[in-house]
């Protein structure tokens, strides 16, 4: 026999005879002798066949709901996440989901999880305060991006803390102004690892190095230009002229290198940075600086994690604020 449901303001009552659907399935949340869901699991259940709405098909009680803003998205990600096996109920974000085999009052819940529209802007400020929130709880924090075609794509965001990692000892350059670049000498030890990876050779003597570079060796007493006719302050002003994201990604590169990382650009990648920790022939991470209040379209997010797991490599974006630098890893995975 199937359980019949009353439609009650923004949520959907049942009687004492729908007890056993939270009991049984994590359904809904008790209330008095009764049981109140959203109209998410609603829906759902009368998708399936254990409740009934009196007045209400399906397709009608999805058009009733349909008003309810991002509501389609929603009921599309709970089905699925339900369809796999999970317990899920409305949470601090959209939605929250026990882990395997377990539901309420029997268990503790896994992620948090936030619907959003393929064509959402994503604001990184908002991004960090969720993902500290989740790592806060000591829940995995869930994007479930729903595209033009309904179709689900799951993507765990994180809020990694980059250890330091051995290095090799900075080395000293001579050189020359370029431009705004700088020729300076190879150090004695030439090899790529023996220089830290600095600068790109040009010969077997003589190698370029990037604003960057120049800018991290001079702040650390590690490179002198030979009758240098600018300080510092007009140098910056010189490539900041020319780089309009010069302030984010010093900052980033600058935080990079003094753990010990060995950063590099990715402009083959579309991002800023390659990352390479020493440990490894090939860079582990690619890097993108954001400066303050950024925000990107997550069709670009969902290109660069692409790009970044067929290289079989980490992809962070940097956010830096006036007092520290926060990461935000993206990643696709599978629920």
């Amino acid at each position: 026999m199937h359980v019949k449901a009353v439609i009650d303001g923004t949520t959907v009552r049942l009687g004492q005879d729908g007890a056993s659907l939270y009991e049984q399935g994590g359904y809904g949340r008790p209330d008095g002798a009764g049981l109140r869901l959203a109209f998410e699991e609603a829906l759902y259940l009368l998708l399936r066949g254990k409740i009934e709405v009196p007045g209400h098909t399906f397709e009608s009680l999805l058009a009733t709901f349909a008003g309810t803003p991002d509501f389609l998205r929603r009921f599309l990600v709970y089905r699925d996440i339900r369809e796999r096996g999970y317990v899920i109920q409305p949470g601090p974000q959209d939605f929250r989901v026990f882990r395997r085999g377990e539901k309420p009052g029997r268990g503790r819940s896994q992620y948090l999880v936030r619907v959003i529209s393929e064509r959402a802007v994503i604001g990184f400020d908002r991004m960090a305060a969720d993902g500290a929130t989740a790592l806060h709880m000591r829940k995995t924090y869930v994007l479930a991006v729903v595209d033009d075609e309904n179709e689900l794509t799951y993507y765990e965001v994180k809020m990694p803390d980059l250890p330091s990692v051995e290095s090799p000892p900075l080395p000293s350059f001579t050189g020359a102004y370029a431009g705004t670049a700088v020729v300076a000498a190879v150090p004695e030890s030439a090899g790529s690892e023996e220089r830290a990876w600095f600068g790109t050779p040009l010969d077997a003597g003589r190698l370029m190095l990037s604003p960057l570079e120049i800018i991290y060796l001079r702040a650390r007493g590690k490179l002198a230009v030979a009758g240098d006719p600018e300080g510092e302050e007009v140098f910056l002003a010189r490539v900041a002229a020319a780089d309009a994201e010069l302030a984010e990604k010093q900052a980033v590169y600058t935080h990079l290198r003094d753990l010990g990382y060995m950063p590099r650009t990715a402009y083959k990648f579309g991002h800023h940075f390659r990352v390479y920790t020493g440990k490894k022939k090939h860079s582990e991470m690619l890097v993108h600086a954001l400066p303050p209040r950024a925000e990107m379209p997550m069709s670009i997010i969902s290109r660069s994690v692409r790009l970044a797991h067929s290289v079989r490599k980490k992809m962070l974006f940097a956010c830096v604020n006036e007092d520290m630098i926060r990461y935000i890893e993206f990643g696709r995975i599978k629920l």
